[in-house]
C-alpha cells in the first residue's frame, strides 16, 4: 500500500479524537475511484484495498464486498441492489446547486431529476457507478422547521 499524499493530515488517522468516514462497498475500485475523482473532485490518498479518498472536508473509503469476518460474524457487505430500499446515503451540501448540477453532469454524473425546490432547500439525487445514492442540496435560507 502506497500513500499518494505525503502529509499526515492527508490520511484519516487522528492522533486524538476521531474522524468520520463513509465506507462504500463497490464492485470495481478503479472505476469508482475515477468517478469520485472526476465528478466530486475527490483526492485519492490510497489507491486500493481499500481506496481512501479525501472529498472536500470529509473522507470516503471504497472497497469490495465480502462475507462475514470474525469481528462482524453475521454481516455481508454488498453493493446496492438496484432501486431497493435505501437505509443510508451521502448528503452533500453545496453553495450553488445549479452550477454543481451542470458541472457534475458534464463530468459524467447522471442525476435522477433536475434540482427541485422544496422551500427550505433545493435538492437533486445522483447515483455513483454502483448505485449508491447521493443527495445534493442547497439551502435557500428559508428556515421553517426550527
Amino acid at each position: 500500500m502506497e500513500l499518494l499524499m505525503s502529509e499526515p493530515a492527508d490520511f484519516p488517522a487522528p492522533t486524538e479524537g476521531f474522524v468520520v468516514t463513509h465506507f462504500l462497498v463497490v464492485s470495481d475500485q478503479d472505476r469508482s475511484r475515477r468517478w469520485y475523482e472526476k465528478v466530486l473532485g475527490a483526492q485519492t490518498v490510497l489507491e486500493r484495498d481499500p481506496v481512501y479518498m479525501k472529498v472536500a472536508n470529509s473522507w470516503i473509503i471504497l472497497n469490495v464486498g465480502g462475507g462475514p469476518t470474525d469481528d462482524k460474524p453475521d454481516v455481508v457487505l454488498a453493493v446496492p441492489d438496484g432501486a431497493s430500499p435505501v437505509s443510508a446515503f451521502l448528503n452533500i451540501r453545496v453553495a450553488d446547486i445549479a452550477k454543481v448540477y451542470k458541472e457534475w453532469t458534464a463530468a459524467g454524473a447522471t442525476f435522477l431529476t433536475e434540482p427541485k425546490d422544496h422551500g427550505g432547500e433545493i435538492r437533486a439525487y445522483v447515483r455513483d457507478p454502483d448505485g449508491h445514492l447521493i443527495e445534493v442540496g442547497q439551502s435557500t435560507g428559508v428556515i421553517d422547521r426550527l
